[in-house]
């Protein structure tokens, strides 16, 4: 189902679920107005891994209730050495992520890739290759009255998937596509007009 698809499915199951998985985009406004980027070191951090190599634990779920199937607001990506890499939301706490080691035929621990308070807004993509894994994932604080995404987050792992680069867009429409470059060492991120780009030597920009 296309981004936009999501968006209105999710407005129309309000009343069924009491909460608005999807959001809108404001009619007549300009994408590029009030919008904040973040800058300085904290526009690349880290999120580091509690327990790296401990892959005992189960796949675990967004805890957003959703009236179809699946819910976007659960993505998995497969590598082709096998591992996996799952990602989910949870209500008022944020973006999580583990990996799938086909050796221990088991999941990491959930670690926090983004960490917010605001209501989950829209799907999460998720894409890998040549090693590299990339997603995004949008937060908004008036999801329910329609209203753009208020938080983007874009985030990029390589090698043992324990550490993640991530990079915040304010007052965003949301990233809507990502290209990772052939040997996994660039990664673009596309939407509203606007790109974003992560390079394995720099790692995002700021």
């Amino acid at each position: 189902m296309s981004r936009a698809g999501i968006r209105a499915v999710a407005l129309g199951a309000v009343a069924v679920v009491g909460l608005v998985a999807g959001c809108g985009q404001s009619a007549g406004q300009d994408g590029a107005a009030g919008r904040e980027k973040s800058a300085g070191h904290g526009a690349a951090q880290q999120v580091d891994r509690a327990v790296a190599g401990d892959h005992s634990y189960p796949l675990q779920k967004s805890d957003i209730p959703w009236s179809g199937s699946p819910s976007p607001f659960n993505a998995q990506v497969k590598l082709a050495d096998g591992r996996r890499v799952a990602m989910h939301y949870l209500s008022k706490k944020g973006l999580f992520v583990q990996d799938y080691s086909p050796r221990a035929k088991g999941w990491s621990k959930p670690a926090v890739v983004y960490k917010t308070t605001t209501d989950a807004c829209q799907g999460i993509t998720l894409k890998a290759k040549d090693g590299t894994v990339a997603a995004f994932g949008d937060f908004g604080v008036y999801c329910a009255d329609g209203e753009p995404p208020t938080e983007s987050v874009a985030a990029v792992a390589t090698g043992r998937l324990t550490t993640w680069d991530k990079h915040l867009t304010k007052n965003f429409d949301g990233w809507e596509k990502i290209a990772v470059a052939a040997g996994g060492k660039k990664v673009t991120f596309s939407g509203g007009g606007e790109t974003l780009r992560w390079t394995k030597a720099a790692g995002f920009p700021g």
